[in-house]
């Protein structure tokens, strides 16, 4: 897959589709949009491509930017997967948000993209103030000899699947049907930092991490969970909150990986959440803790994971 910075300097020789959006965490509706996107591709001899912006939207808009599901990284990854063959990263900033639906689309997917189709949702907008829906995109891309294709929303139960729809799911413990939304386990990345070392003289040494990016932050409670360290995968438990028993006073994500020993310190490693087990508890004594911890391990070394997307 190619990755391309999207500057003043570039423009596109060859004809592409590009799917567009914010794409955080590439959930299954968004999965969908950009596999129609690829479908069109072939049928019309177009590369497969999507652009996204490098930044939030609304770090520009409003200064603010939500959490994520996914970083830049991530979504790429995931791009790579489904089969897109280029992806054009282009900065949000004050120039591109001032851009009207017009200039954004002449400007961008035609002199710079040499788009032939673009692939959008039901509820796309785009331009200055957001003040371009998708009758704005079917209009101007007719005008200058392209396919504007809409999608409809892909449903779970009577909601409509969304990247907010996922951070509430995710916030609020259910973390299975997240992953089922997301076609994947909600996985977040840190760097393993030095704690207190309690974990260790209770005999489940665990690596505290400091999130690379503001990732959504699960539900305060005890996970199933797997942790990739390079090419390696293990089972792990996973602790999101303030260490009741301890009374921490910040909020710590304390992952213990079964079965493995070696320093991590300065290492990023993955956090893959497969199930919420039990919810934080202020343990009077701490060898009330440290039983329920090896009831955690006992528990999470004979699940099988099961990948039921």
């Amino acid at each position: 897959m190619n990755i391309i910075e999207l500057n003043q300097d570039y423009y596109n020789t060859v004809e592409t589709a590009i799917a567009l959006g914010n794409f955080d965490g590439i959930h299954i509706g968004h999965q969908n949009l950009i596999k129609r996107m690829i479908e069109i591709s072939k049928n019309n001899n177009l590369i497969p491509s999507v652009l996204i912006f490098e930044n939030h939207t609304k770090s520009i808009t409003s200064n603010t930017s939500p959490s994520l599901l996914s970083n830049n990284e991530q979504k790429l990854d995931i791009l790579e997967s489904i089969g897109v063959e280029n992806v054009y990263l282009m900065k949000f900033n004050e120039e591109v948000m001032k851009l009207s639906p017009q200039e954004f689309i002449n400007n961008i997917l035609v002199d710079k993209l040499n788009c032939k189709s673009v692939v959008v949702g039901y509820n796309y907008k785009f331009g200055y103030k957001a003040s371009g829906n998708t009758d704005t995109l079917k209009r101007i891309c007719s005008e200058n000899g392209m396919q504007a294709v809409i999608v409809n929303p892909i449903y779970y139960e009577d909601k409509i699947v969304s990247s907010t729809l996922i951070r509430n799911l995710i916030t609020y413990g259910k973390i299975d049907i997240a992953n089922k939304l997301l076609g994947r386990f909600y996985t977040i990345k840190g760097e393993v930092v030095h704690g207190k070392g309690i974990g260790t003289k209770l005999g489940f040494p665990t690596a505290n991490i400091k999130l690379t990016d503001n990732f959504v932050i699960p539900k305060n409670g005890v996970y199933n969970t797997l942790t990739t360290i390079g090419d390696k995968t293990y089972k792990s438990a996973t602790s999101v909150g303030f260490n009741p028993t301890f009374e921490e006073k910040s909020l710590k994500i304390e992952n213990h990986i079964i079965g493995f020993n070696d320093s991590l310190y300065g290492d990023v490693i993955d956090i893959s959440f497969i199930e919420y087990i039990r919810p934080e508890i202020n343990f009077d004594k701490v060898d009330d803790l440290v039983n329920r911890m090896k009831e955690d391990v006992n528990y999470i070394k004979k699940k099988n994971v099961i990948y039921n997307f």
